[in-house]
């Protein structure tokens, strides 16, 4: 059929518009779940989208330099998949038939690497938005960089998207950013979950991006995929700015629901369905796909897209070596960073914080990685995150390394897997108490196996006169309980070298390291080497110990001390510094047991909830730990308050062992 068709002007394109309209409400009728509005009114934007506009192949999914599509609002999955499909994509009918199924390739929300064509995990409402800021940071470093690199952003977005805060935080960087290549489709239908959104969000949204420093586009036929490729055009064309799309659509479009809240997530009766195929001239059997219809879709997108990936391939070719040896690595799934010549500069005291340690580390590693970069939010100070030399990325400077986030760490977060999702190894900071408001974005990483770093200082209640607010007691907890996440907690210079090695050694997947702000000895018996394993033995007894404590961070200083007082009453203690309890956890048997010693008491030590510990220590009472807030003092007060100094620590401990 391909090759009969000559013209796009012998197409009907509004018969493709329905057909993906109609396979969309097949899927969710046969998986009796989904979200059938945003199929029916949106499926003109994604047709306009790409037919016209979007550079893709979809012979190579992954295809580097080809346009990033994200669907932020993630609940039209249908609508993506349908496409998808029509497209020429990866996927079969069979495929579309399983939707919502265990284990398909169309799973009930968007997720990267599951479903070919999908650029990013969503679901969690604004997400979308914000990863897709990252991806446009990305673009316009890699553009400015390469020259051969050279693409949009897309994103669909809803009204639940645009209520979340993150999407606010996220349009406001990319609007003081100039992010021109960011074009955002807003499905405006004035109703969400709950009802018409006049109940809850009547703010003028256009104004409010205006106000931001985006350009603001209108289009008031969302039926129309005329004027929705025509405003893309005009986005397109915009050098400045980030652009608004605003599309009026009607959600659930020629539904009986149509216009109303109920056609969000409910499935449709039957009788609609057949009236709806109806009003399309469309068959009224499941999954029946018109081959032609396939087909001159695929003639629209081929007359566009036609030979993409080899045409960059014949650029990679072209350009220096250094450049196509960077970009091999942006487009390859090995993340690793060298960090064999790493020379560490002890200071002359032989003291330093362990964020100062982790300052040195990463100016030193950052500085010869070009594919490094990352930022704070607007604690580059405290974090000792900034990199020196290295220019902060601006709308003047797009290769500046240090990203000046600003007080937004949702943002910040959804940002960073932008990043990683364009090829670099990125990282973030801010202090441990407020990785909370990364938590959701951090969780999305987790499971796109996005290797981000996050560095969290201030990671006790040592933080001090600041107070409870700052003082982080559960987030240790929280961050260990995330699935593939890789929890570090060093105690001194040795082991933040040795936990940025086994994070840079790994080629999936997020970790965070989370750093005390106050000086610490650099201990003798802390090895860098060690920390890989998670746990490991820092100081032993010549005999059989009366008891092995356990420990993590700034209090490893604290229980030596308190053993070392022990040994002078005759009571012999192993301390065990545990860097990282989930990759001690993943030890052998044999490993684990030579360091626990079966028969002998544990004690767990650590600042933060005891559940942390519950693995290790099966009765509470052997965890000195803190299951409340803490309070505003001089650390050492508050430390002593809490029973973390290490007389404390001494009397606990021989008491517990009696």
């Amino acid at each position: 059929m391909l090759n009969q068709i000559t013209d796009i002007k012998e197409i009907d394109q509004q018969k493709i518009i329905d057909q993906i309209r109609s396979l969309g409400i097949d899927m969710i009728h046969e998986a009796n779940s989904g979200h059938p509005g945003i199929v029916l009114g949106a499926a003109p934007i994604l047709y306009a989208l790409y037919a016209h506009h979007l550079n893709f192949d979809p012979e190579n999914p992954e295809y580097f330099n080809r346009d990033r599509f994200v669907m932020s609002a993630g609940h039209g999955s249908a609508l993506l998949y349908a496409t998808l499909y029509m497209a020429g994509f990866p996927i079969t009918i069979e495929d579309l038939k399983a939707f919502r199924q265990l284990d398909s390739k169309t799973p009930g929300h968007p997720e990267y690497g599951v479903t070919p064509g999908v650029d990013c995990t969503t679901g969690p409402l604004g997400q979308g938005f914000a990863t897709a800021v990252g991806m446009a940071i990305a673009e316009a470093y890699q553009r400015e960089k390469y020259k051969v690199i050279n693409h949009y952003t897309y994103v669909l977005c809803g009204d639940g998207d645009l209520m979340e805060g993150i999407s606010y935080e996220a349009a406001s960087l990319a609007g003081k950013l100039n992010l021109n290549r960011l074009i955002v489709l807003y499905d405006s239908n004035s109703v969400c979950l709950d009802g018409p959104t006049k109940q809850t969000f009547t703010e003028n949204v256009g104004y409010r991006f205006i106000s931001q420093g985006w350009n603001v586009i209108s289009v008031e036929d969302g039926n129309s995929y005329e004027l929705i490729s025509k405003a893309i055009t005009e986005a397109k064309a915009i050098e400045d700015k980030p652009t608004l799309i605003e599309i009026k659509t009607t959600i659930g479009k020629y539904s009986k629901l149509e216009g109303t809240n109920k056609v969000h997530g409910t499935p449709l009766a039957e009788d609609d369905i057949s009236a709806m195929k109806e009003k399309m001239n469309i068959r009224d059997i499941p999954f029946q796909v018109s081959q032609n219809i396939k087909d001159e879709l695929q003639f629209i997108i081929k007359q566009r897209c036609n030979n993409l990936n080899q045409k960059f391939m014949d650029q990679l070719a072209k350009i220096p070596a250094t450049d196509k040896e960077e970009i091999d690595y942006l487009m390859s799934s090995d993340k690793a960073i060298d960090f064999k010549n790493y020379i560490y500069d002890t200071p002359e005291d032989n003291m330093e914080s362990p964020r100062d340690t982790s300052k040195k580390v990463l100016n030193a590693v950052v500085a010869n990685n070009p594919f490094m970069i990352g930022g704070a939010a607007d604690t580059f100070g405290p974090n000792k995150t900034y990199i020196e030399g290295a220019g902060d990325f601006s709308k003047e400077n797009r290769l500046g390394k240090n990203i000046f986030y600003g007080v937004r760490e949702h943002a910040m977060g959804a940002i960073t897997n932008g990043l990683s999702l364009l090829g670099f190894r990125p990282y973030c900071s801010t202090f441990l108490s407020f990785s909370d408001y990364l938590k959701p974005s951090l969780r999305l990483a987790a499971m796109m196996n996005l290797p981000n770093i996050y560095i969290f200082t201030h990671d006790s209640i040592s933080v001090g006169e600041d107070g409870p607010t700052h003082q982080p007691v559960e987030q240790l907890l929280t961050l260990r309980s995330i699935p593939n996440l890789d929890v570090f907690r060093p105690a001194d210079a040795n082991e933040v070298i040795g936990s940025y090695k086994a994070i840079f050694s790994k080629n999936t997947s997020p970790s965070a390291i989370n750093l005390s702000r106050n000086k610490c000895p650099i201990l003798d018996c802390t090895k860098a080497s060690e920390v890989e394993k998670g746990g490991y033995i820092v100081l032993d007894t010549m005999s059989k110990p009366d008891g092995i404590i356990l420990t993590s961070g700034e209090e490893l200083h604290q229980v030596l001390e308190a053993a070392k007082s022990l040994k002078e009453k005759g009571i012999n203690i192993r301390v065990v510094s545990m860097p990282n309890i989930g990759r001690f956890l993943q030890q052998s048997e044999e490993y684990i047991e030579n360091i626990l010693l079966v028969g002998i008491r544990k004690i767990a030590v650590e600042a933060s909830s005891s559940l942390s510990w519950n693995p290790l220590i099966f009765n509470k009472k052997y965890i000195i730990s803190l299951d409340e807030f803490g309070t505003s003092g001089k650390y050492k007060d508050v430390y002593q308050k809490y029973g973390f100094d290490a007389k404390s620590l001494e009397l606990k401990i021989e008491e517990l062992l009696k």
